[in-house]
Protein backbone atom coordinates (compact mmCIF):
# COMPACT_ATOMS: atom_id res chain seq x y z
CA UNK A 1 0.00 0.00 0.00
CA UNK A 2 1.30 3.58 -0.93
CA UNK A 3 2.05 5.59 2.08
CA UNK A 4 -0.51 8.56 1.23
CA UNK A 5 -3.58 5.69 0.81
CA UNK A 6 -1.93 4.43 3.94
CA UNK A 7 -2.17 7.70 5.39
CA UNK A 8 -5.62 8.53 3.99
CA UNK A 9 -6.50 5.39 5.12
CA UNK A 10 -5.74 6.29 9.21
CA UNK A 11 -7.23 9.84 8.68
CA UNK A 12 -10.86 8.57 7.63
CA UNK A 13 -10.43 5.69 11.00
CA UNK A 14 -10.04 8.20 13.27
CA UNK A 15 -13.04 9.80 15.88
CA UNK A 16 -13.08 13.26 14.20
CA UNK A 17 -13.10 12.43 10.81
CA UNK A 18 -16.73 11.03 10.47
CA UNK A 19 -18.25 13.68 13.09
CA UNK A 20 -16.70 16.81 10.81
CA UNK A 21 -17.70 15.12 7.76
CA UNK A 22 -21.65 14.01 9.11
CA UNK A 23 -21.37 17.79 10.96
CA UNK A 24 -20.36 19.57 7.56
CA UNK A 25 -23.48 17.95 5.80
CA UNK A 26 -25.62 18.89 8.33
CA UNK A 27 -25.18 22.37 8.24
CA UNK A 28 -25.28 21.84 4.39
CA UNK A 29 -28.81 20.02 4.66
CA UNK A 30 -30.12 22.86 7.08
CA UNK A 31 -28.78 25.30 4.53
CA UNK A 32 -30.05 24.08 2.09
CA UNK A 33 -33.79 23.72 2.96
CA UNK A 34 -34.13 27.65 2.91
CA UNK A 35 -31.83 27.95 -0.29
CA UNK A 36 -33.37 25.73 -2.72
CA UNK A 37 -37.09 27.33 -2.09
CA UNK A 38 -37.06 29.50 -5.09
CA UNK A 39 -36.09 26.68 -7.45
CA UNK A 40 -39.32 24.19 -6.76
CA UNK A 41 -41.47 24.39 -9.48
CA UNK A 42 -44.45 24.23 -7.46
CA UNK A 43 -45.37 25.62 -3.60
CA UNK A 44 -46.65 23.54 -0.83
CA UNK A 45 -50.05 23.96 -0.04
CA UNK A 46 -49.43 22.99 3.89
CA UNK A 47 -49.11 25.36 6.60
CA UNK A 48 -46.63 24.81 9.21
CA UNK A 49 -45.38 27.59 11.74
CA UNK A 50 -42.38 28.82 12.17
CA UNK A 51 -42.59 28.47 16.28
CA UNK A 52 -44.10 24.67 15.56
CA UNK A 53 -40.67 24.11 13.70
CA UNK A 54 -38.44 26.31 15.95
CA UNK A 55 -39.70 24.14 19.42
CA UNK A 56 -39.09 20.98 17.41
CA UNK A 57 -35.37 21.57 16.47
CA UNK A 58 -35.08 23.05 20.00
CA UNK A 59 -36.17 19.93 21.74
CA UNK A 60 -33.70 18.10 19.69
CA UNK A 61 -30.94 20.44 19.91
CA UNK A 62 -30.81 20.15 23.84
CA UNK A 63 -31.58 16.29 23.92
CA UNK A 64 -28.79 15.66 21.16
CA UNK A 65 -26.30 17.93 23.47
CA UNK A 66 -27.30 15.53 26.25
CA UNK A 67 -26.83 12.43 24.40
CA UNK A 68 -23.58 13.24 22.68
CA UNK A 69 -21.99 13.90 25.75
CA UNK A 70 -22.92 10.78 27.38
CA UNK A 71 -22.15 8.61 24.82
CA UNK A 72 -18.55 10.49 24.25
CA UNK A 73 -18.77 9.21 28.36
CA UNK A 74 -19.22 6.19 27.70
CA UNK A 75 -16.80 5.29 25.09
CA UNK A 76 -13.97 7.06 27.45
CA UNK A 77 -15.25 4.76 30.03
CA UNK A 78 -14.95 1.16 27.62
CA UNK A 79 -11.95 3.14 26.90
CA UNK A 80 -10.58 3.31 30.04
CA UNK A 81 -12.50 -0.58 31.28
CA UNK A 82 -10.10 -1.75 28.34
CA UNK A 83 -6.89 -0.57 29.35
CA UNK A 84 -7.35 -1.39 33.00
CA UNK A 85 -8.63 -4.85 32.38
CA UNK A 86 -6.79 -5.87 29.19
CA UNK A 87 -4.13 -4.08 27.39
CA UNK A 88 -3.48 -0.32 26.38
CA UNK A 89 -2.90 -1.51 23.39
CA UNK A 90 -6.14 -2.34 22.13
CA UNK A 91 -7.34 1.37 22.51
CA UNK A 92 -6.44 2.13 18.67
CA UNK A 93 -8.74 -0.72 17.80
CA UNK A 94 -11.81 0.81 20.13
CA UNK A 95 -11.41 4.55 19.21
CA UNK A 96 -11.09 2.94 15.36
CA UNK A 97 -14.54 1.06 15.91
CA UNK A 98 -16.95 2.39 12.74
CA UNK A 99 -19.97 1.69 14.98
CA UNK A 100 -19.37 4.39 18.32
CA UNK A 101 -18.15 6.64 15.49
CA UNK A 102 -21.28 6.66 13.70
CA UNK A 103 -23.52 6.98 16.72
CA UNK A 104 -21.35 9.57 17.78
CA UNK A 105 -20.79 11.18 14.72
CA UNK A 106 -25.21 11.27 14.72
CA UNK A 107 -25.74 12.56 17.13
CA UNK A 108 -23.79 15.55 17.42
CA UNK A 109 -24.72 15.73 13.57
CA UNK A 110 -28.42 16.73 14.34
CA UNK A 111 -27.36 18.44 17.12
CA UNK A 112 -25.57 20.97 14.84
CA UNK A 113 -28.63 20.40 12.40
CA UNK A 114 -30.82 21.82 14.93
CA UNK A 115 -28.44 24.86 16.14
CA UNK A 116 -28.32 26.06 12.24
CA UNK A 117 -32.15 25.12 11.76
CA UNK A 118 -33.16 27.39 15.13
CA UNK A 119 -30.48 30.22 13.67
CA UNK A 120 -31.98 30.28 10.32
CA UNK A 121 -35.54 30.04 11.87
CA UNK A 122 -34.82 33.83 13.84
CA UNK A 123 -33.74 35.55 11.32
CA UNK A 124 -36.34 35.01 8.76
CA UNK A 125 -34.04 32.58 6.31
CA UNK A 126 -36.73 30.56 5.77
CA UNK A 127 -40.16 30.99 4.51
CA UNK A 128 -43.35 29.30 3.88
CA UNK A 129 -41.92 26.32 1.55
CA UNK A 130 -38.53 26.50 3.45
CA UNK A 131 -40.33 25.44 6.57
CA UNK A 132 -41.56 22.61 5.39
CA UNK A 133 -38.41 21.54 3.72
CA UNK A 134 -36.78 22.30 6.90
CA UNK A 135 -39.72 19.88 8.81
CA UNK A 136 -39.05 16.86 6.44
CA UNK A 137 -35.72 17.05 6.74
CA UNK A 138 -35.75 17.45 10.71
CA UNK A 139 -38.23 14.22 10.80
CA UNK A 140 -35.78 12.39 8.90
CA UNK A 141 -33.23 13.29 11.34
CA UNK A 142 -35.26 12.08 13.86
CA UNK A 143 -35.64 8.68 12.26
CA UNK A 144 -31.81 8.73 11.64
CA UNK A 145 -31.36 9.34 15.54
CA UNK A 146 -34.04 7.10 16.87
CA UNK A 147 -32.48 3.92 14.91
CA UNK A 148 -29.17 4.85 15.61
CA UNK A 149 -29.48 4.98 19.11
CA UNK A 150 -30.98 1.98 19.31
CA UNK A 151 -28.22 0.30 17.74
CA UNK A 152 -26.37 2.06 20.16
CA UNK A 153 -27.72 1.03 22.83
CA UNK A 154 -26.95 -2.99 21.89
CA UNK A 155 -23.04 -2.24 21.30
CA UNK A 156 -22.84 -0.59 24.33
CA UNK A 157 -23.92 -3.42 26.24
CA UNK A 158 -20.57 -5.23 25.37
CA UNK A 159 -18.53 -2.39 23.95
CA UNK A 160 -15.12 -2.68 26.03
CA UNK A 161 -15.93 -5.72 27.78
CA UNK A 162 -13.18 -8.65 27.87
CA UNK A 163 -14.80 -10.81 25.19
CA UNK A 164 -15.22 -7.66 22.76
CA UNK A 165 -11.45 -6.79 23.42
CA UNK A 166 -10.06 -10.15 22.76
CA UNK A 167 -12.26 -10.46 19.53
CA UNK A 168 -11.27 -7.28 17.93
CA UNK A 169 -7.09 -8.08 18.95
CA UNK A 170 -7.64 -11.20 17.52
CA UNK A 171 -9.41 -9.70 14.26
CA UNK A 172 -6.69 -7.30 14.12
CA UNK A 173 -4.10 -9.95 14.37
CA UNK A 174 -5.49 -11.94 11.85
CA UNK A 175 -5.58 -9.60 9.05
CA UNK A 176 -1.81 -8.67 9.80
CA UNK A 177 -1.00 -11.92 9.78
CA UNK A 178 -3.21 -13.15 7.04
CA UNK A 179 -1.26 -10.15 4.98
CA UNK A 180 2.14 -11.81 5.70
CA UNK A 181 1.10 -14.84 4.42
CA UNK A 182 0.24 -13.48 1.26
CA UNK A 183 2.76 -11.01 0.88
CA UNK A 184 6.01 -12.26 3.30
CA UNK A 185 7.97 -9.70 1.71
CA UNK A 186 5.69 -6.66 1.43
CA UNK A 187 5.72 -7.13 -2.21
CA UNK A 188 9.57 -7.47 -2.46
CA UNK A 189 11.62 -10.32 -3.04
CA UNK A 190 12.98 -12.98 -1.01
CA UNK A 191 16.50 -11.78 0.69
CA UNK A 192 19.60 -12.39 -0.29
CA UNK A 193 23.15 -11.79 0.80
CA UNK A 194 24.15 -8.04 1.15
CA UNK A 195 26.98 -7.04 -1.09
CA UNK A 196 30.03 -5.46 1.35
CA UNK A 197 29.91 -2.04 -0.90
CA UNK A 198 26.41 -1.90 -0.33
CA UNK A 199 25.79 1.46 1.55
CA UNK A 200 24.07 1.13 4.62
CA UNK A 201 20.99 4.11 5.71
CA UNK A 202 20.07 4.42 8.71
CA UNK A 203 16.92 5.47 10.59
CA UNK A 204 16.68 9.28 10.87
CA UNK A 205 14.98 9.28 14.41
CA UNK A 206 13.93 7.00 17.48
CA UNK A 207 10.62 4.74 17.37
CA UNK A 208 8.40 1.68 15.78
CA UNK A 209 8.37 1.15 11.95
CA UNK A 210 4.92 1.36 11.37
CA UNK A 211 4.27 1.41 7.68
CA UNK A 212 7.30 0.70 4.56
CA UNK A 213 5.95 2.04 1.20
CA UNK A 214 7.58 -0.90 -0.82
CA UNK A 215 6.28 0.80 -4.08
CA UNK A 216 7.75 3.77 -3.77
CA UNK A 217 11.06 1.72 -2.75
CA UNK A 218 10.20 -0.27 -6.40
CA UNK A 219 10.20 2.88 -8.14
CA UNK A 220 13.06 4.74 -7.04
CA UNK A 221 15.18 1.23 -7.93
CA UNK A 222 14.05 1.47 -11.49
CA UNK A 223 14.54 4.91 -11.35
CA UNK A 224 18.26 5.48 -10.39
CA UNK A 225 18.94 1.53 -11.00
CA UNK A 226 19.67 0.89 -7.17
CA UNK A 227 19.56 -2.52 -5.75
CA UNK A 228 17.54 -2.05 -1.90
CA UNK A 229 18.10 -4.33 0.50
CA UNK A 230 15.78 -3.60 3.48
CA UNK A 231 16.73 -4.82 6.75
CA UNK A 232 13.79 -4.19 8.76
CA UNK A 233 9.92 -5.19 8.63
CA UNK A 234 6.92 -2.81 10.78
CA UNK A 235 7.35 -3.40 14.37
CA UNK A 236 10.77 -3.57 14.46
CA UNK A 237 12.22 -0.28 16.86
CA UNK A 238 14.36 1.95 15.12
CA UNK A 239 17.03 4.52 16.83
CA UNK A 240 20.18 6.25 14.64
CA UNK A 241 22.55 3.78 14.79
CA UNK A 242 20.26 0.96 13.73
CA UNK A 243 20.18 -0.14 9.99
CA UNK A 244 16.80 0.88 8.24
CA UNK A 245 18.11 -0.66 4.47
CA UNK A 246 21.61 -1.33 2.60
CA UNK A 247 21.56 0.08 -1.44
CA UNK A 248 23.78 -0.95 -3.96
CA UNK A 249 24.14 1.87 -6.27
CA UNK A 250 24.64 5.85 -6.66
CA UNK A 251 22.17 7.09 -4.40
CA UNK A 252 22.71 10.57 -3.95
CA UNK A 253 21.58 13.02 -1.04
CA UNK A 254 18.17 13.31 -2.33
CA UNK A 255 17.36 9.81 -2.95
CA UNK A 256 19.14 8.85 0.28
CA UNK A 257 16.14 11.37 1.63
CA UNK A 258 13.57 9.79 -0.14
CA UNK A 259 14.53 6.14 0.57
CA UNK A 260 14.46 7.16 3.91
CA UNK A 261 10.78 8.64 3.80
CA UNK A 262 9.86 5.97 2.47
CA UNK A 263 9.84 4.50 6.03
CA UNK A 264 7.16 5.66 8.27
CA UNK A 265 8.67 5.45 11.70
CA UNK A 266 5.93 6.51 14.84
CA UNK A 267 6.36 6.32 18.99
CA UNK A 268 3.53 3.90 18.79
CA UNK A 269 3.24 0.56 16.80
CA UNK A 270 -0.04 0.26 14.93
CA UNK A 271 -1.59 -3.17 13.34
CA UNK A 272 -1.78 -2.37 9.99
CA UNK A 273 1.62 -4.28 8.82
CA UNK A 274 2.69 -5.74 12.71
CA UNK A 275 1.51 -9.50 12.89
CA UNK A 276 3.45 -9.34 16.03
CA UNK A 277 1.57 -6.89 17.84
CA UNK A 278 -1.68 -8.83 17.64
CA UNK A 279 0.17 -11.74 19.37
CA UNK A 280 1.93 -9.35 21.58
CA UNK A 281 -1.51 -7.54 22.71
CA UNK A 282 -3.40 -11.43 23.05
CA UNK A 283 -0.52 -12.18 25.34
CA UNK A 284 -0.67 -9.60 27.57
CA UNK A 285 -3.93 -9.68 27.91
CA UNK A 286 -3.89 -13.61 29.19
CA UNK A 287 -0.68 -12.67 31.53
CA UNK A 288 -2.99 -9.88 33.60
CA UNK A 289 -6.05 -12.53 33.50
CA UNK A 290 -3.77 -15.00 34.97
CA UNK A 291 -2.07 -12.25 37.71
CA UNK A 292 -2.73 -13.29 40.82
CA UNK A 293 -5.10 -10.28 41.86
CA UNK A 294 -6.80 -11.36 38.73
CA UNK A 295 -7.07 -15.06 38.99
CA UNK A 296 -9.10 -15.57 35.38
CA UNK A 297 -8.08 -18.39 33.87
CA UNK A 298 -11.45 -18.93 31.65
CA UNK A 299 -9.92 -15.89 29.60
CA UNK A 300 -6.43 -17.44 29.04
CA UNK A 301 -8.29 -19.98 27.78
CA UNK A 302 -10.36 -17.96 25.26
CA UNK A 303 -6.61 -15.88 24.34
CA UNK A 304 -5.22 -19.42 23.80
CA UNK A 305 -8.07 -20.51 21.37
CA UNK A 306 -7.53 -16.74 20.05
CA UNK A 307 -4.02 -17.15 19.59
CA UNK A 308 -4.62 -20.58 17.94
CA UNK A 309 -7.21 -19.48 15.01
CA UNK A 310 -4.34 -16.41 14.26
CA UNK A 311 -1.35 -18.95 14.09
CA UNK A 312 -4.03 -21.57 11.76
CA UNK A 313 -3.64 -18.29 9.02
CA UNK A 314 -0.28 -19.09 8.69
CA UNK A 315 -0.67 -23.02 6.79
CA UNK A 316 0.31 -22.74 2.94
CA UNK A 317 -2.72 -24.54 2.22
CA UNK A 318 -4.91 -22.17 4.28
Amino acid sequence: MRQYSWILRRIIRQIWFRAAIISLLSVALAIVAGVITPYLPYTFTADIGQRSVGTILQIMASSMLAVTTFSLTAMVSAYSSATQLATPRATQLMVSDPTSQNALSTFLGAFVFSMVGIVGLNTSAYGHDGRIILFAATVVIILLVVGTLLRWIGHITAFGRMADVIDRVEDAATKAMTAFVEHPHLGGRPAIRIPDDAVALTAPQTGYITHIDVAALGALARRHDLTIHVSVLPGAMMHPARTLLHVEGDAAGDVRTALIDAFTIERHRSFDQDPRLGLIALSEIASRALAPATNDPGTGIEVLNALLRVFLTLRHDA
